[in-house]
């Protein structure tokens, strides 16, 4: 059964961050909070050449330049 989660005084940096990188990743700041979650507790295993061309096909990116934009924006946001 889902359980509602809640975090208590988050500082209004943090808040602000986390809906910057909601946006980014084109989703509610429930849906990037749910996100990080699921992947802090993922097992850990090598992605396969199979899951990183899945997520290059996700992001919809077509040439080494676009890749190289968005790893310097995510990065820039950190």
């Amino acid at each position: 059964m889902p359980v509602n989660l809640s975090i208590k005084n988050a500082p209004d940096r943090v808040v602000q961050r986390l809906r910057e990188r909601a946006e980014r990743h084109h989703r509610s700041l429930q849906g990037e909070l749910l996100a990080i979650i699921e992947a802090a507790v993922q097992e850990d295993h090598p992605a396969t050449p199979a899951d990183i061309l899945a997520e290059i096909r996700r992001l919809g990116l077509a040439t080494p330049g676009e890749a190289t934009a968005l790893i310097r924006a995510d990065r820039d946001g950190r």
